[in-house]
């Protein structure tokens, strides 16, 4: 897809009057929808439209969202909410500009959260201005969903430099980004009390980002393998041993918001739907005059509700300060639900094209691609199953 399709509509806001949002977040759709209906991005190359988006999103303000106002950022702190309408709005007019934004939240969290002053300074402000690429650097060929696997490490080569040797594997904005927030094994405890994030940066001698990963909605996605790779201890992120759990933490703030991205894509095949149902004819009369059309649509619409409902409710929940266990439920209830409906959202559209829906161009089709990987990252559906299961069993 080299530009994004013609607009069938702009997408609905009536669920910005939820008391989930206030004044500033309705406001901040207000700004960002008609900037997004007159971006027009070539997409042909996943990765130079990447850079495109970041130059974009950056020289327009909307990454100082991914950063707390005292680095630049637009908001006193992260907020879940912006995070999550951001997502859903960009999302909706293309997948890859809600990709270029979400790495540069969630490549850099760990840095708003755990960093020291010198480099919360040195990062945050860059990759607010869209100047520096962000990139989280967790999962390994052997280490996905079980984080403990972690075999990466990095040890003290001399008093002042650590010597990091290993692999990551499926990392986005591999090979694109400036810097990495790499999770390895310092050794301090076993399992996950013995790792910790380090900031390395992509030119670092050891470190090669190359190895470009294809997949079947294309994003920048890359291998990371160290070699000797030599980070000096001032690259540590908060305190050694912690790894693990800021890890934890930082995708805590943004699952709420993969959540969101699958609104935007389900909403904008919804909004297709219901533009083909228009004006497509069939048997004297269009495709919308038939019961079955408008039973489709009303369940696809329903879906998409019940999605968007508790990922409202989970970013709320985080910026309202709930406890953690709460916080992590509601997220993971939104992942799953949300993800798990969009795809059905868009595999209902797309039948719903006939032919014309597996046709490479087709926004359906593209939007049958885009929505796949979302029920993987972030923690697959059945990660989000067992951490629901295993709350009910205790409460």
């Amino acid at each position: 897809m080299q530009h994004p399709a013609p607009w069938p509509a702009r997408p609905n806001t009536q669920h910005l009057g939820l008391p989930f949002f206030d004044a500033a977040h309705r406001d901040l759709v207000a700004g960002l929808l008609p900037w997004t209906e007159a971006q027009q991005v070539d997409e042909h190359d996943d990765r130079a439209a990447c850079r495109d988006w970041v130059q974009r999103l950056g020289q327009a303000g909307w990454l100082r969202y991914c950063v707390p106002a005292a680095h630049g950022g637009a908001l006193p702190q992260l907020d879940s909410r912006a995070l999550v309408l951001l997502r859903e709005t960009l999302a909706f007019h293309s997948p890859l500009a809600d990709f270029a934004f979400a790495m540069q939240g969630l490549g850099s969290g760990a840095i708003t959260l755990a960093g020291n002053p010198a480099q919360q300074a040195r990062w945050l402000p860059a990759v607010a201005r869209g100047e520096k690429i962000a990139a989280f650097a967790l999962t390994e060929p052997e280490a996905g969903s079980d984080v403990a696997a972690i075999g990466t490490e990095a040890t003290l080569a001399s008093p002042g430099h650590y010597r990091l040797n290993g692999v990551k594997t499926w990392i986005s904005n591999g090979g694109l980004a400036d810097f990495y927030c790499v999770f390895a094994r310092t050794g301090e405890a076993p399992g996950t009390r013995g790792l910790s994030a380090l900031i390395v940066e992509a030119n670092a001698p050891g470190l090669n980002d190359q190895e470009h990963l294809q997949v079947m909605a294309p994003h920048p996605l890359a291998t990371l393998r160290f070699d000797d790779c030599h980070v000096g201890t001032d690259a540590l992120l908060g305190p050694s041993g912690g790894g693990f759990k800021l890890a934890l933490q930082t995708l805590d703030i943004f699952r709420p918001s993969v959540a969101a991205a699958a609104l935007g894509m389900a909403r904008r095949a919804l909004a297709e739907a219901v533009a083909h149902a228009r004006q497509r004819r069939m048997f004297g009369a269009t495709l919308a005059d038939f019961q079955l059309t408008q039973a489709k649509l009303g369940e696809m619409s329903a879906l998409i509700e019940a999605g968007a409902l508790l990922t409202y409710r989970a970013a709320w929940l985080r910026d309202s300060g709930a406890p953690q266990a709460e916080r992590s439920q509601a997220a993971a209830c939104a992942k799953m639900v949300a993800t798990e409906n969009a795809q059905r959202v868009i595999d209902m559209a797309l039948q719903m094209h006939g032919g014309r829906g597996v046709q490479v161009g087709c926004k359906v089709e593209s939007l049958y691609r885009d929505i796949r990987a979302l029920r993987i990252y972030e923690g697959a559906t059945e990660v989000q199953q067992l951490i629901l299961g295993k709350a009910a069993l205790q409460g």
